[in-house]
């Protein structure tokens, strides 16, 4: 039965139930939906936009699972349709001219396994990118077996060795102009570690690379399986390094291609070893110029093409959202990345990013003792942990791997991948709980990515074998065959190996966080692969020998083209236009527009991520992360590329991405030195195109040569070798050869990470610090892309120079010498000068740039060849002078907010603030097509009008003895709390430790505890709702967290009577205040209890911003009266909706600032917290657990000075207020 609901004159809500639904269940969808109306039709006519009827959303598999919570029995899918829209995206939606009852349905059944006697013919129809030798191979193995082989082991081979899987480029031969080369890529990529391991602990035999980390504190509930109390424990630790590009997804569907691609790449560090943990994210984005307004002379110099399935601003807006929104709802920051917009069109060929690049890395963390996985042996057990199957991602790893547009539509449709970020987050906290066990169960474990299930379980029982019945995996589309049971690419999927006698443990652990488990299968010891099902049949029955490295090794044949591109020709006069131009390019331009959209606190244990300064604006060189919260030990991670310069001179092109990378990461004092750095090298090339192989072997010869010259090493990366696109016409438009390189390392200290704002330190000296040894070129330049000019000469880098320069910048930052540093990159050494004056609102810099060795003024300031500007002390000197290192002063900050800057007879006064916000302009364009424009517009004005200012409350010293801290305390307190949470929160961690740092004993309790019954909170004094993203927000922001406790008789009486005693308090934050809401806690008398609506942005909003604390008599917030705080911010559905008179209401604490976006979401009376009438219980959207520490702040000119900071105060006067209930 398909029931109908009217939510407005536009949307209706679609619901399928196997049975007949209840008058009481129907009115408690109607509550689901926000009061939407059910409709008595059994049809809805009209013209509607839907879900294509065979994909599933994610959006529906979170509502059917609330309903489901809500003890509403019966339904299967839930969908929402929209009426008489203009607009029509056909890879998600397809159009129906009526809702009826058959609007779910499937005119199809399972296709029956079919054994496939012309393979030609089956991979051409199918899409499965098989050469010649392998279609021979495969021959070969059906005679061998003496049958024909099935679909699905045709299909499940095209994807365990497609180039997309299998790497065969990098692990093939080449032969260049004739001559065979005497490694193959992948050899010259290991010999780095070869060469020096340093750190290694783990490279290229696993998801991830794991360098050596310190020791650091684990802090967990001692059990996972039930409710327990959270203990600290200390374990030596790895740094997990890892980064994977989602190209070809991106490109056909931007927003599930690059949420699947953040999506991928977590699970691969939560896969590394026997499991370890994501840290922090980065994302970079390469399209073709956007267009995003005219004027741009430069952009239309080449015609924008029909494009095949999204415009370049569309990319970049739909990709960055999906990316960010995966990364928001799973709890992972984003700390770190970077955007280039690229085209060039000479020697008939047009080099772009029409294929997109879409990359998503990270750090992450694991213990050094579980580092490396268990070998797997026989008669263990085979576990996928995750979601559904569907028919979706069917030969993504095939269509990867081929140039865009060689398929047809139908085939690449199929490729396109579904995103449910909340799922993963289930599985992640099961394997989570399984890694912080004293001695980890786990065997081994995979994630499911390209090939789906058929991949994975291969992988894991690579070395046994194993034995898999179908019918034990997730169906989430009946209609699915074995070929597509096996192969699809559903996300959010985990396989791992475990003993036998471990089963019931992770399977508890999973049901109670809610974390779909099956187990599988077993493994076995004949070395043979076999899928088979309840009634014996087999759908997949080959050697692992069939399937792994017996496929040929490729050959690639390339030849050398000496391409030459035009040199530049320039008139100085003209400046300051050449530098209005570079400023609106989107790689140097702000990169608010994303960075505003992209959680940055989660965690809880951010020390540094873009934002910076009393305006914070996104240009810190590095991301930081601590590794954990007690310690001040933290991974830095940091990004390069080049790949302009790439196309003059591919080896210069890899040197300047690893140059680009280091100098940024140099700002950050590393424990080890260089040496202790390790690298990512994603390679994105349009190879098997005439000329490419050859310089595509020249870039990672020379690349690996360099690396060890620096004396460190590559141990990950990922390739992408199909960077073409074509169109219906013909046209062939070539991505330039990019390696993307991703710099990982250990922090000595996450509080003396040098920021790129200047200091108004009087004895201080600017100094423009050469790390290439090499001259100025405008080669492969932005000022270059402006100007239609590739050029034919790019900056290079010297090793042995570069070394010495790192190692000594080191020593300046360990000896406390630097206040202040940026590097030279994208815009050249004009944009980095202008950018440390960007974060400030006053102040200035006088530059005289004449000492520097070159005469040309436009090289001077546009050339990007490797360099760093410092803010020193004055007493810095006599140790530049004493060392080798090649260094220019070139002026001093001073009180004027001007940019003058002298060059021989050059004159150039900028006027600091006009330069910013033509900086700006950019993102404040692309920032309108995703946030409500009016509100856009207001940002743009109020991006510097509302500087973060603080006045702390009376007697704060910033001291943890002040506050009766004990970070190494072991014992109980007595005192205890409890963190409430649901399956889709991220914030319970980071909450837990607040309070314990507080003083308390902290339980952990999941809403399947409340449920149950293992927990009834009797023994609780203080309870706090945690953020996140319960349910992926789903039904409205808490409606389903809501619906868990009010349908259900064991939770809901559990919370009244915690709420009906006199002894208890409670605290909601984020989405944990968006639940005290719909369950109308903090008023309960009152008829119209405040609601929390969307921001009025219309998008998730993330910032580091001002809260004034008011005169107020909250027990948690009262001490704090009168202050005025910075804290981080991260939601979207954050505005107060206030019917009533302000004094109706107590409001603690207000956004500083009444406009957007210092008021982010646009709240009544600029609320940002209420409190109940007698001071027991607080709501509040800010996020006071993520801004604990100094180091916490994106903005803080104390760091050293403070252990704490006053958000500690809340805790602490609840622990007070507690023990004197307690002894009462």
């Amino acid at each position: 039965m398909i029931y109908f609901f009217k939510k407005s004159a536009t949307e209706y809500l679609s619901v399928g139930s196997h049975s007949l639904l209840k008058i009481e269940d129907l009115d408690k969808l109607s509550w689901l939906f926000s009061g939407a109306e059910h409709l008595g039709n059994t049809e809805i006519s009209g013209s509607f936009n839907g879900p294509r009827k065979e994909m599933i959303t994610p959006w529906s598999t979170n509502a059917v699972e609330i309903t489901q919570n809500c003890n509403i029995g019966g339904i299967f899918r839930i969908e929402i349709f929209k009426k008489d829209q203009t607009s029509f995206d056909p890879m998600l939606e397809q159009k129906y001219e009526v809702l009826n009852q058959a609007v779910f349905s499937l005119d199809q059944k399972p296709e029956p396994i079919a054994a496939i006697e012309d393979i030609h013919s089956f991979n051409q129809t199918q899409g499965l990118a098989l050469s010649e030798e392998e279609i021979a191979f495969l021959m070969g193995v059906s005679e061998e077996i003496g049958r024909p082989l099935s679909d699905s082991e045709i299909f499940g081979f095209s994807q365990v060795n497609s180039e997309h899987c299998r790497h065969k480029i990098f692990n093939g031969n080449f032969i260049i102009d004739g001559k065979a080369k005497e490694k193959t890529l992948f050899q010259w990529i290991k010999k780095t570690s070869k060469d020096h391991p340093n750190l290694i602990v783990s490279a290229y035999k696993d998801n991830v690379a794991f360098i050596q980390g310190p020791r650091i504190e684990q802090f967990a509930p001692k059990s996972q399986n039930k409710p327990d109390y959270f203990e600290t424990k200390d374990f030596d630790s790895v740094i997990s390094l890892k980064a994977e590009t989602h190209n070809f997804p991106t490109t056909v569907e931007p927003f599930n291609g690059a949420a699947t691609g953040a999506g991928g790449e977590i699970r691969d560090r939560l896969a590394g070893g026997q499991g370890s943990l994501p840290l922090a994210g980065t994302a970079v984005y390469m399209t073709a110029y956007s267009r995003s307004e005219k004027g741009r002379d430069w952009e239309m110099q080449i015609s924008a093409r029909k494009w095949l399935y999204q415009s370049p601003e569309e990319l970049l807006i739909k990709a960055s959202n999906g990316a960010s929104d995966f990364g928001n709802k799973f709890g992972q920051p984003l700390i770190c990345g970077s955007v280039l917009t690229f085209e060039h069109e000479e020697n008939d060929q047009i080099y772009a990013f029409d294929k997109v690049i879409m990359l998503a890395g990270g750090i992450g963390f694991g213990k050094r003792k579980e580092a490396l996985k268990q070998k797997v042996t026989p008669d263990k057990k085979i576990i996928v942990l995750g979601g559904d199957n569907y028919r979706i991602g069917m030969g993504g790893g095939a269509v990867s791997s081929v140039e865009t547009g060689a398929f047809e539509n139908a085939i690449e449709l199929n490729a396109v991948q579904r995103s449910n970020p909340e799922m993963q987050k289930r599985v992640a906290n099961a394997v989570r709980a399984m890694t912080e066990l004293e001695d980890n169960p786990i065997i081994s474990i995979h994630d499911h990515g390209a090939g789906g299930h058929l991949n994975c379980l291969s992988e894991l029982v690579e070395d046994t074998g194993g034995l898999i019945n179908v019918n034990k995996l997730p169906l989430g589309d009946p209609t699915l065959s074995y070929k597509e049971i096996l192969s699809n690419e559903s996300q959010e999927r985990m396989g791992l190996v475990i003993e036998k006698e471990h089963t019931e443990y992770l399977k508890q652990v999973a049901v109670r966080e809610r974390a779909p488990y099956y187990e599988v299968g077993t493994t076995s010891s004949d070395q043979r692969l076999l899928f088979i099902n309840d009634q014996k049949i087999k759908a997949f029955d080959l050697k692992l020998k069939h399937l792994f490295g017996a496929s040929p090794t490729m050959m690639i044949e390339g030849i050398t083209l000496n391409k030459t591109f035009k040199s530049e020709s320039y008139l100085s006069s003209k400046l300051e236009e050449m530098i209005h131009d570079i400023l609106k390019l989107e790689a140097v331009a702000s990169k608010d527009w994303l960075t505003n959209k992209v959680d940055r606190s989660v965690t809880g244990k951010v020390a540094i991520q873009q934002t910076v300064g009393e305006v914070q604006i996104p240009l810190n060189n590095v991301g930081v992360m601590a590794l954990d919260f007690k310690n001040l030990k933290g991974a830095a991670t940091s990004i390069g590329h080049a790949p302009a310069a790439a196309l003059i001179d591919p080896g210069a092109g890899s040197r300047l991405s690893v140059a680009e990378a280091l100098t940024n990461l140099v700002f950050a004092p590393l424990t080890h030195g260089i040496k202790g750095i390790s690298l990512s090298a994603n390679w994105m090339w349009p190879a098997k195109n005439e000329g490419e192989d050859s310089r595509l072997y020249a870039a990672v010869k020379e690349i690996s040569e360099f690396v060890s010259e620096l004396g460190i090493n590559i141990p990950t990366g990922k390739d992408s070798m199909s960077m073409t696109q074509k169109y219906p016409n013909g046209q062939k438009v070539m991505a330039p050869g990019t390696v993307i390189v991703s710099a990982g390392a250990e922090v000595s200290d996450i509080r003396k990470v040098i920021l790129p704002a200047i200091q108004p330190t009087e004895a201080s000296v600017l100094i423009y610090i050469d790390f290439s040894g090499g001259a100025f070129e405008l080669g492969g330049s932005s000022w270059g892309q402006t100007q239609n000019i590739l050029g034919d000469q790019t900056p290079d880098v010297n090793a042995a120079t570069f070394k010495l320069t790192f190692d000594f910048v080191q020593t300046l930052i360990h000896d406390d010498l630097v206040l202040a540093g940026h590097d030279v990159a994208a815009g050249g050494l004009i944009t980095t000068l202008l950018e440390m004056n960007f974060p400030n609102r006053s102040g200035g810099m006088e530059i005289d740039l004449s000492l520097l060795p070159e005469s040309d003024v436009v090289k001077i300031l546009f050339a990007e060849k490797p360099a760093v500007v410092l803010q020193v002390k004055a007493v810095a000197l006599s140790a530049l002078q004493a060392s080798s290192v090649v260094f220019y002063p070139i002026g001093k900050p001073t009180s004027h907010r001007q940019l003058s800057v002298t060059q021989e007879d050059l004159i150039l006064d900028l006027n600091i603030a006009d330069y910013r916000d033509k900086w700006s302009h950019t993102s404040y364009l692309l920032d309108a097509r995703q946030t409500l424009p009016k509100l856009a517009k207001l940002r743009f004005t109020n991006y510097t009008q509302q500087p973060l200012t603080y006045s702390y409350p009376q007697g704060f010293d910033g001291k943890m003895s002040s506050y009766g801290i004990d970070l190494d305390r072991k014992l109980s307190s007595g005192l205890r709390a409890a963190i409430i949470r649901e399956k889709g929160v991220n914030g319970d961690r980071e909450m837990a430790y607040a309070l314990w740092m507080a003083g308390f004993d902290v339980k952990d309790v999941h809403m399947t505890d409340l449920i149950a019954g293992r927990e009834d909170l009797t023994d609780i004094n203080f309870i706090v709702f945690v953020g996140g993203f319960s349910n992926s927000d789903v039904l409205g922001s808490a409606k389903g967290w809501a619906g868990s406790f009010l349908y259900n008789p064991k939770a809901k009486k559990a919370i009244d009577d915690f709420y009906d005693r006199d002894d208890t308090l409670s605290l909601g934050v984020c989405n944990g205040c968006q639940l005290m809401m719909e369950m109308k806690k903090v008023y309960p008398m009152d008829t119209h209890h405040p609601q929390l609506r969307h921001n009025l942005s219309g998008k998730f909003e993330s910032a580091f911003i001002n809260v004034t604390i008011q005169p107020n008599d909250s027990i948690l917030l009262h001490s704090l009266s009168g202050s005025r705080l910075g804290i981080w911010i991260a939601h979207g559905e954050g505005r107060f909706d206030l019917k009533s008179n302000e004094n109706a209401y107590k409001i603690p604490m207000k956004y500083s600032y009444d406009a957007f976006p210092g008021n982010p979401n646009g709240s009544s009376f600029d609320a940002a917290a209420l409190s109940s009438k007698d001071g027991r219980h607080l709501a509040m959207m800010p996020h006071l657990e993520r801004s604990l520490f100094p180091w916490n702040w994106s903005h803080h000119q104390n760091k050293m000075a403070h252990e704490v900071s006053p958000w500690i105060e809340p805790f602490v006067n609840a622990r007070k207020w507690v023990a004197e209930k307690v002894k009462q």
